[in-house]
């Protein structure tokens, strides 16, 4: 249920600030309210789904200066993550990045933004974890639960899309090529440039 939940808002069905409608949401969704409000609990604890008393739960909003911690701080994982796969990743492991790489090349090229994001995410994912550092791992995952629709609306300009591409390609150049340091700064700027361009969007500070 969380998990159906949770889809909705990534997909931007719920948008931010958009009350919960218990009653909505499970007819909608097939399900009684018992199981709905588990999973309202659940994102809540992810931050997805805010709760006020005499307001009743929301789609949480993100102001851009929220936005932007929350890129600050994941690019900065993502870079000691790429850092430590630099000089770790094994041979196997290093096929099994890149053929996700590829893929992820092929519908770019085809145009399929959905495919396309879905290999995104998977190899943000794969690199943090094959760093081997389980609370990184931890910690990634839940931010990038909250990010996760941010990025995929950072991807909606073709622009954009196409010098992400060219970002990817460079990391794993400096993964083969085994250059730590290289690694490192690649995705932090990968990442600290997808904040940069959802921020954009943001009205307000």
């Amino acid at each position: 249920m969380a998990r159906q939940l949770r889809a909705l808002i990534l997909e931007g069905v719920l948008s931010d600030g958009d009350r919960i409608i218990e009653t909505a949401l499970c007819a909608q969704l097939n399900v009684s309210r018992t199981p709905l409000r588990e999973a309202i609990k659940t994102l809540i604890h992810e931050g997805l789904i805010e709760h006020r008393p005499n307001r009743g739960a929301r789609v949480t909003k993100t102001t851009a200066k929220e936005m932007r911690q929350l890129f600050e701080v994941i690019s900065g994982l993502e870079m000691l993550a790429a850092e430590t796969v630099a000089t770790s990743i094994k041979p196997t492991e290093f096929k099994r990045l890149q053929s996700l790489h590829d893929k992820m090349a092929m519908h770019h090229a085809a145009g399929e933004r959905d495919e396309y994001f879905v290999l995104n995410h998977q190899i943000h994912l794969k690199i943090v974890e094959l760093s081997g550092n389980p609370i990184l791992v931890e910690t990634h995952a839940s931010l990038m639960t909250r990010a996760r629709h941010l990025r995929y609306q950072a991807l909606a300009g073709q622009d954009r899309w196409m010098e992400a591409m060219e970002e990817h390609n460079g990391i794993m150049k400096a993964f083969e090529a085994g250059d730590a340091a290289l690694a490192g700064r690649l995705m932090k700027q990968h990442v600290r440039r997808t904040g940069e361009v959802v921020e954009a969007t943001f009205p307000g500070p």
